[in-house]
């Protein structure tokens, strides 16, 4: 019976709904709040803390489609994607769990039904395998399923190693939950070479593994006492891409729907022919890993996950180039893996374009650094002595640009050079221990703290409420009592203090009893408990006092200003720049705001400033914030914004501020946004590649912001001004000096008319304002004398001139300045002894000139 992909998913997940599990969305590929994962790789990475116990949901049945990355880490099978079966670097693996609800009879039970049933497969194509120990799961498959024995294979510990070391023994780390796997396989055929599992030919291709159900039954400590568990939990996992293939009638994986039609389309954007070229196949495969991570956020980088999704994207160009991909071809995949995954594939249809960019610009990018790859292989055969090039240098090449060894092989065959092929690989298997060694994550599950306690949030309706205290924890220790200066966390059955979620911090208060008194500095979740982290500044505290829990009024609402500010950020930026923005990661608290989004370049000032007058605008409308309480499908059928990879509960709180924004939220909130007064952005910038950051404040906080900058500016103004006075009086000083030369640049023209000296020049582009401090001077050089100036800038003419005291009733400088402006179409005038005139008739200026010596012989005599 052919299935599709999509449809086997769904029928995987319809099904387990059926018996009573509840659907939950696969989590980011980015594991939430768990440092000792790389990336997601396992379906169960989202349920950690309900198998811990830390975590309680209101399931105890869930079952889920995950995305998983194995890429990095101890799970790295990069090398051999594309190249065998089964190896990828992106899967989904569809799972069941019970968190201490049903075990080993109904999971297998489940398994087997589906397997046989639902999807129809041939019992005896069938064969399961058991730890060595576990009479329990051989009991139930062998009588209860009715498998014979003969096809119910018993797995024990590795020879030589530690006990409890087996395939099918599964520990989620050196202590912890752990217990025995039987696992279900598949039996593709006498035709392909490979034996039972157990036998020495298990590594080939006849029997594969579909389906493995973990039963955590025990709890290791570290001095490897395994005690059993109280509530005994079931972890299932079967790889989507393995069973499509047996449904499909096909053994690759690379042959089932989805990797077919990535495959056509690869070979169709890089102008390749061959269809069973393993290229194509690396292509196909690394689109996938590619396009869900960024979709979770991740961005090219130097370093951690960026540095991982880094090299995925070089080794799918590489392969590219490889078959003759001429320019960019690889974000031509991004719009056909999504319609090929189908339901799977909803969040990356909504950021298409956001992948497709950055993955043009990271390919456009490696074009460049291949260039200088190649640059520094050529210099280093350039100065080989001998005809090897070494090992370092190959895995240099390999590791910093992208250069395969083959590449480089290649490259040095051509000018008849080999490479160390010895060297390069204990280079490459050094850099393996190193990723092995950083994927190895010690944590010791049982010094996590325990607490059985629900506690009830009170804080939306008040900030103060009576409790009672049900534990209390000293250095992760749970004690009785506290005496004045322990530091301490206390759990209440019921409390007003908000735990930090969802980017807005832990309230801050106090807890008083009648003999104490405890300062709360910080609220967190301790699963379904609320841990009030903080001191006992007086007196003492037990377990079961009642205590009057006040939560800090005055900081509570400003955090409040803030988070309501952010919702409507979000909204503002996604208006401006684009659908594509998403939120990837936010800090609220009662001083600021920070929000970082999706974007991939900087955000120019003018969008800047209209993000700020759109949120602000929406301040002033003063919009109720309404919060609904409903079930998640109904919540984003509405249009509620769910932030893709967050975990949510069956009932939702949805938040909306009139049509401008609706989001899923669990935070505190003002009651209406015209509480938030003012909002204003203090910076912009990135903070990864393709993550952009703004910070921000609101209400008496963004006044101030305002008053700051305002007083930086008056500042500034002032500290302009002072520059400017004290470059006009240097200015003027340059401009005296100027005036100075050009005078005596003239002063060779003086002539004896009457017996007095007199001074006529023509200037041409000298500076009009200097014209006066000319003719003083010239006056105060010469004595007694008389000054005509004419000055002809820009087309214009300016006249002046200037008659000394002791000879003004003879001339005056009006009637002569008249006079010769009168010749020049213009006109003018002044006192006595100094006056000005201009005029705009160039040609006639020689000629008017030459009659000013007429004029001033005939007053003179």
């Amino acid at each position: 019976m052919f299935m599709s992909t999509d449809e086997i998913r769904r029928a995987f997940l319809e099904f387990f709904e059926s018996k009573g599990h509840q659907i939950v969305e696969s989590s980011s590929l980015v594991p939430a709040n768990d440092p000792t994962l790389l990336f997601n790789n396992a379906g169960m990475n989202q349920f950690k803390d309900c198998f811990l116990g830390i975590d309680k949901r209101a399931y105890t049945r869930a079952t889920s489609a995950q995305r998983c990355v194995r890429a990095g880490g101890k799970h790295n099978d990069l090398e051999n994607v594309g190249f065998t079966a089964r190896h990828h670097t992106f899967f989904e693996m569809l799972g069941n769990f019970s968190f201490g609800d049903y075990f080993k009879n109904d999971a297998i039970g489940y398994a087997w039904e589906f397997l046989t049933v639902v999807l129809k497969l041939p019992q005896d194509k069938l064969l399961v395998t058991v730890y060595e120990t576990d009479d329990e799961a051989f009991e139930i498959w062998n009588k209860d399923v009715g498998i014979p024995a003969d096809r119910i294979v018993r797995i024990g510990d590795k020879e030589g190693g530690k006990p409890y070391e087996s395939d099918n023994f599964w520990q989620m780390g050196d202590t912890g939950p752990c217990g025995p796997c039987t696992e279900i396989f598949y039996d593709h055929g006498e035709h392909i070479w490979g034996g039972r599992p157990g036998t020495p030919e298990e590594d080939g291709d006849r029997f594969i593994e579909i389906w493995n159900n973990v039963f955590m039954q025990f709890n290791r400590h570290a001095d490897g006492t395994m005690e059993p568990l109280p509530k005994p939990s079931v972890d299932t996992g079967m790889g989507i891409e393995r069973i499509a293939a047996i449904m499909q009638g096909v053994h690759s994986n690379y042959e089932i729907d989805i990797f077919q039609t990535l495959i056509k389309a690869s070979a169709e954007v890089i102008g390749h022919e061959d269809l069973s070229n393993q290229s194509l196949r690396v292509v196909a495969d690394h689109i996938r890993s590619c396009a869900f991570l960024i979709v979770d956020g991740v961005m090219p980088s130097n370093e951690g996950r960026g540095y991982v999704l880094r090299r995925i994207i070089r080794r799918a160009v590489r392969h590219g180039n490889k078959l003759g991909a001429k320019g960019v071809f690889f974000y031509k995949l991004v719009g056909v893996l999504a319609d090929v995954m189908g339901t799977a594939g909803t969040e990356l249809s909504k950021q298409q374009a956001l992948v497709e960019k950055v993955l043009r610009i990271e390919e456009e990018n490696f074009s460049r650094t291949l260039e200088r790859g190649m640059a520094i292989l050529n210099d280093a055969l350039n100065a080989l002595e001998g005809k090897e090039l070494d090992g370092e240098t190959v895995f240099k090449l390999y590791d910093t640009y992208g250069f395969p060894a083959d590449l480089t092989n290649d490259v040095a065959r051509e000018r008849n050079f080999s490479i160390d092929e010895k060297g390069f690989e204990k280079a490459m298997e050094a850099q393996r221990k190193r990723a092995r060694e950083a994927g190895q994550f010690k944590t010791d599950y049982n010094e996590a703290i325990k607490v059985d306690a629900t506690t009830e949030f009170l804080g939306y309706e008040g900030t103060n409420a009576q409790s009672n205290v049900v534990a209390i924890f000293v250095g992760g220790v749970e004690v009785d009592s506290l005496s004045a200066g322990d530091k301490a966390i206390i759990v209440l059955d019921q409390t007003p203090f908000y735990a930090e979620s969802g980017g807005q911090c832990g309230d801050a208060g106090t807890l008083k009893v009648t003999s104490g008194l405890f300062r709360v500095e910080d609220t967190q979740k301790l699963g379904s408990a609320i841990a009030h982290h903080g001191e006992l500044v007086e007196g003492v505290f037990a377990k079961d006092d009642t205590v009057s829990a006040l939560v800090n009024d005055e900081r509570r609402a400003a955090i409040s200003l803030n988070h309501s500010a952010t919702h409507l950020l979000h909204a503002a930026l996604r208006q401006v720049l684009g659908d594509h923005v998403t939120q990837k990661g936010s800090l609220v608290k009662a001083e600021n705001l920070r929000f970082d989004f999706s974007h991939l370049e900087a955000v120019k000032p003018q969008e800047l400033r209209e993000v700020e007058r759109l949120v602000n605008s929406q301040v002033r409308v003063n919009h109720v914030i309404e919060t609904n309480v409903t079930d998640i499908e109904s919540a984003k059928q509405k249009g509620a914004m769910a932030l893709f990879g967050e975990k949510y509960d069956d009932e939702v709180r949805v938040l909306s501020m009139g049509d401008f924004s609706t989001e899923l939220c669990g935070g505190i909130h003002a009651k209406n946004t015209g509480d938030i007064g003012l909002f204003k952005i203090l910076s912009e910038g990135g903070i990864a590649a393709g993550i952009r950051r703004i910070e921000a404040v609101t209400g008496e906080a963004a006044l101030d912001a305002i008053e700051s900058q305002q007083a930086q500016y008056e500042a500034k103004l002032r500290e302009a001004a002072v520059k400017s006075k004290s470059l006009e009086k240097e200015m003027q000083q340059l401009s005296d000096k100027l005036a100075a030369v050009e005078s005596s640049n003239v002063m060779g023209k003086v002539e004896d008319i009457a017996g007095h000296r007199v001074l006529v020049a023509a200037l041409d582009g000298a500076d009009n304002k200097n014209l006066r401090v000319m003719v003083d001077d010239i006056k105060n050089q010469l004595g007694s004398c008389i000054v005509f100036l004419a000055n002809t800038k820009d087309g214009k003419i300016s006249l002046i001139a200037g008659v000394t005291k002791d000879l003004i009733g003879k001339v005056k400088a009006g009637e002569l300045v008249n006079m010769v402006a009168q010749q020049i179409g213009g006109k003018g005038g002044g006192r006595p002894d100094m006056a000005q005139a201009g005029g705009t008739d160039l040609a006639a200026l020689p000629e008017a000139l030459g009659t000013v010596h007429g004029w001033l012989e005939e007053r003179l005599k």
